[in-house]
Order: C-alpha cells, then sequence, then structure tokens
C-alpha cells in the first residue's frame, strides 16, 4: 500500500506534523449514517470503523479531534467552506473528487454489492437481468455511476441516507439496492436485515482507487500529515487491531472492477 519513503519526503511529514500539532485540533467531518464505518450510538456518540481510525490518526499526530457530522450530499462543500478540516466518512476516491479535495493514501477498499429480499427469484449468480427492476442506492454515491451506466433499463431510486433504501426493500417498493458490501454485511445480521440477502458477486466501481480521507486542496500539511500518521498505524499493528474489531476480513485486497463482471 505504502511506498518507500524518500529522506525528503519523511523531511517534509514531519515537518507537517508538527505544523498540525501547532493547531492542536483537526476538526474531522462525517455523516454518521453508515454503519459499522461510522454511526450514532444510543447515548447520541458518533462511533464506527472511521471514527477510530480517525481517532488513532488524531492521537498519532498529537492532536485532538473534534467530529462534526453533517449529510452526506453537502459533505464536501461544508469542507471547502471550512466547516471542518477533513472528511473521513468512507469517501471513495476518484479523479472526479480529486478535483475538488484532496485524498491520504487509501485506507481500506469498500466493496460493493447486491442485496434483495429472500424468495425474491433472482439467482445468486451475476450478471442477472435485472430489466424493469428498481433498485435503490444512495443518493451522491460511486454506486449511482455504477446503476446508471451499466443497468440503464433499471428504474434507480435514490435516497438521501441507505436506511431509507433498505426500509423500501423491505417493504416491497424495492427490488434490490446496492451498496457496500461492509454495511449491508452488517445489516443483515440484524434483525430488520434478516428479510433480506446477498445476490451475487462483490465488486468496486472502475473510477475508485481505495477509501480516503479528504482534505482542501491547499492543505497539503494536513494531508502529509495523515499520511505519515496512517503509515505508523499500519506497521505498528493499531490499524489492524482496529480492523478486527469490525471485520474478519482483509479489507486492503482490492475486489473485481465492475466491467470486469458487467463489461460487454
Amino acid at each position: 500500500m505504502f511506498a518507500k519513503l524518500t529522506l525528503a519526503t519523511v523531511a517534509s511529514m514531519v515537518m507537517a506534523t508538527a505544523a498540525v500539532a501547532q493547531d492542536k485540533t483537526v476538526r474531522m467531518g462525517t455523516e454518521g449514517y453508515y454503519p459499522p464505518f461510522n454511526f450514532f450510538d444510543s447515548a447520541g456518540q458518533i462511533k464506527g470503523f472511521d471514527i477510530d481510525i480517525g481517532n488513532a490518526l488524531c492521537e498519532r499526530m498529537k492532536v485532538t479531534c473534534e467530529w462534526v457530522a453533517t449529510d452526506w450530499d453537502g459533505i464536501i462543500p461544508a469542507l471547502n467552506s471550512d466547516k471542518f478540516d477533513t472528511i473521513i466518512a468512507s469517501m471513495t476516491i476518484t479523479d472526479e473528487r480529486s478535483k475538488v479535495v484532496s485524498f491520504s493514501d487509501p485506507y481500506y477498499f469498500n466493496s460493493v454489492r447486491f442485496v434483495a429480499a429472500k424468495g425474491h427469484g433472482l439467482s445468486g449468480a451475476m450478471p442477472v437481468d435485472l430489466s424493469g427492476m428498481i433498485i435503490g442506492t444512495q443518493s451522491a454515491t460511486g454506486e449511482v455511476d455504477i446503476l446508471e451506466q451499466y443497468f440503464p433499463d433499471s428504474e434507480l431510486k435514490l435516497y438521501p441516507k441507505l436506511d431509507d433504501a433498505l426500509l423500501d426493500m423491505e417493504a416491497g417498493r424495492v427490488d434490490l439496492v446496492l451498496a457496500s458490501q461492509f454495511v449491508l454485511g452488517d445489516w443483515l445480521k440484524s434483525d430488520e436485515g434478516s428479510c433480506c440477502e446477498f445476490v451475487g458477486e462483490t465488486f468496486i466501481p472502475d473510477f475508485a482507487k481505495g477509501t480516503g480521507i479528504a482534505v482542501r486542496q491547499d492543505d497539503t500539511e494536513l494531508r502529509d500529515a495523515l499520511n505519515k500518521a496512517l503509515a505508523e498505524i499500519v506497521a505498528d499493528g493499531t490499524y489492524g487491531k482496529i480492523r478486527d474489531q469490525y471485520f474478519s476480513f482483509d479489507i486492503m485486497t482490492q475486489p473485481k472492477k465492475t466491467s470486469e463482471l458487467f463489461g460487454n
């Protein structure tokens, strides 16, 4: 994941960490409706894999994390309006997003998968003919681009929160939902998710380059400090300990690309 660092790069990262530490607080923007990555517990506290990774990075940079929750649709404009300093909310690194924000190195690969109600009659293998079916997903995500490109004969329904799409699938208003395998896997273990099951293989968008932490484009010092801290927590096992609390498998292995499964 991490290339060998030159002395110049290490020096710049050390300087970046010192510059960030002078500020003492890094405001971490997240969503709060994407379990197990970021969510609110019963006490209203923000929790999840993203949060634990962010806190570990802040500890390594010797700064205080200040968590700010905001709606997904407006999260990049909020970052660029200085509402917070980073976005750590399971955001996929893409060329389009990189035009308006700068990303850290990937801290995991977020594969996606279809889920449907049990007994729906869909084949367990993909690709399947989804013509005329209603597919739900969260708006402003990479899943929207996948569905528009590879399933143009299906009806696409977009939701501000993934929970809303899953509720509509439970109620029979949506045939399938496409979302993160990790998020859907966690939901399927719940009482609400007992209605449904995975359909087909996992895959990753062709344009996806992993999941990264976004910062403003001119905030190179913070980006470099985050990369240095991330490399350190991977190397010393802190990352692995956090991952093992949420997942029993390697989340840094890149799965098949969308075009490999659904391309002509």
